[in-house]
Order: structure tokens, then C-alpha cells, then sequence
């Protein structure tokens, strides 16, 4: 896993980024889990972390991570310009650019990880709820969206390698 492998600077500020808004690589797993068991019965979350590590190796992913919580934190901070702050708060319904920084991440693994966004998007399970929840000041646009997209890519990953498996 993670702790295992050598990894880059951009990595490492990638994760470390996700640790301090409240993501972990457990949480997304968790959310992996809840996208595969009922496809693979004998899933361990083990084999979840692991799928997640190797999204997570990816310097595209990396890089959504970065810009998308600096956009995010800069947002909270009021360091962006109107209108583009107040929408980036509201995360309006109209605003699709947190959506299409995520979808750089669904297709890492293949076509099926746009269903699995799009269905983990509208469920909003574990994590992906304390994200969207807006009574904490916190401002998590991009992130909600991009922690969704390493799971369905992870999830795409574990789908792949059963499939190649059988």
C-alpha cells in the first residue's frame, strides 16, 4: 500500500491535502466497499485501500486533488472574485466545473466509472454527506466531487481486475 511505495512530492501534498479537509483514504474505501459488495460478496476493504492507493499513484488525480481544494480553500477564504466566490460557495446546480474536474478522475480506469460517479453522486454515502453538509463553514465544491471520482475509479479498478480474474 501507500506507505510501501516511494511517492512523489505531488503525491504527497495530494494526500496530505486530503487528510487535512477531513478525507481519508479509509473513508474512501469505505466508499468503494459500498459501490462493489453486492458484486463481490467476499470484498475485503484490504483490497478497497489497495484499488484506492493505486488511483491515488495517478499524477492526473494528484493534480485534480491540488487544484480542486485550492480552489475550494480559497473560496473560504474569500480570495476569489465575484461572481465566480458566491457561486463556488453556493455550489450552484448551474456550476459544472467541480463535476468536470471529476470526470478528469472517472475515466482513469475506464467508461464504467461515469456510472459509478454518477450513482455514488446521487447517493452521497459516508463521507460524500459530511462534505456536502454546509452548516460547517466549510467550503467542499470540488472536494465532494473529486473524493466521489477516486472512488468510482478505484471501483472501476477492483471491477477490472475481477473481470480479468475470471
Amino acid at each position: 500500500m501507500a506507505e510501501n511505495k516511494k511517492m512523489s512530492e505531488v503525491e504527497k501534498a495530494a494526500r496530505k491535502w486530503l487528510t487535512e479537509r477531513g478525507v481519508t483514504v479509509q473513508d474512501i474505501a469505505d466508499l468503494v466497499y459500498f459501490l462493489q459488495v453486492k458484486y463481490h460478496p467476499d470484498l475485503s476493504i484490504d483490497l478497497c485501500l489497495e484499488n484506492v492507493d493505486r488511483v491515488l499513484s495517478k499524477r492526473e488525480v494528484q493534480n485534480a486533488i491540488l487544484t480542486g481544494i485550492q480552489l475550494d480553500r480559497l473560496a473560504e477564504k474569500g480570495h476569489l472574485e465575484p461572481p465566480l466566490e458566491e457561486i463556488i460557495l453556493k455550489d450552484e446546480g448551474l456550476y459544472g466545473v467541480d463535476e468536470i474536474i471529476a470526470l478528469s478522475i472517472v475515466n482513469v480506469y475506464g467508461s464504467i466509472g461515469f456510472t459509478n460517479y454518477g450513482y455514488i453522486d446521487k447517493q452521497k454515502p459516508g463521507i460524500l454527506e459530511k462534505l456536502n453538509d454546509k452548516s460547517t463553514g466549510e467550503c467542499h465544491t470540488y472536494l465532494d466531487d473529486i473524493v466521489g471520482a477516486i472512488a468510482a475509479a478505484a471501483s472501476s479498478r477492483l471491477a477490472h481486475r475481477a473481470a480479468n480474474a475470471e
